[in-house]
């Protein structure tokens, strides 16, 4: 069974698809004008930490967008290059903004913000018997006579487990 190429729970997790990474970036540059550094933070930020840009990727993207007059660099005092759209630049932005959208609206979406907490380093405690867990959980279903008896029962541990946590939660709030 094959599952999603991208996401959170993919052996290939990627938070940005094929493409993307010079869309967003065109989006951030939409809100004015940027150095590579500042493209780096702004991507982290709006990822909520998820999208880690290194200068590997950020500036190989950077110079593909210059090359397709997306984008225009001026060197600044200090050989700082700042980046800002060009016309056809915002054209981009204007025709690609349903994508940009999605794209952002991933960075907000369940799938992948709830996954931020995980580089708290209080949240390590927890994870290791969190996957072993889930582990038993999808062995028990895998080596069953017959999983379709077993998966509402181990479906119904989870939940409760899930309640009960949650519950932890609210009594700090």
């Amino acid at each position: 069974m094959r599952g999603h190429r991208y996401g959170p729970w993919s052996w290939e997790a990627r938070f940005f698809n094929k493409g993307e990474l010079g869309l967003a970036i065109l989006a951030l540059l939409d809100e004015g004008p940027k150095h590579g550094y500042e493209l780096m933070k702004s991507l982290e930020e709006r990822s909520h930490g998820l999208y880690r840009p290194s200068a590997g990727s950020i500036y190989p993207t950077l110079q593909q967008l210059l090359d397709q007059d997306l984008v225009s660099a001026k060197e600044q005092e200090g050989g700082k290059k700042v980046y800002e759209l060009t016309d056809r630049g915002k054209e981009e932005v204007k025709k690609r903004a349903e994508t940009i959208e999605e794209i952002w609206a991933r960075a907000d979406g369940d799938e992948w913000t709830g996954w931020r907490y995980a580089y708290h380093a209080e949240s390590w405690e927890v994870m290791r018997p969190a996957f072993r867990l889930m582990r038993v959980a999808v062995r028990t279903v895998a080596e069953a006579q017959d999983p379709e008896d077993v998966v509402e029962d181990v479906r119904d541990i989870l939940r409760k487990a899930r309640r009960d946590i949650e519950k932890l939660g609210e009594k700090d709030d």
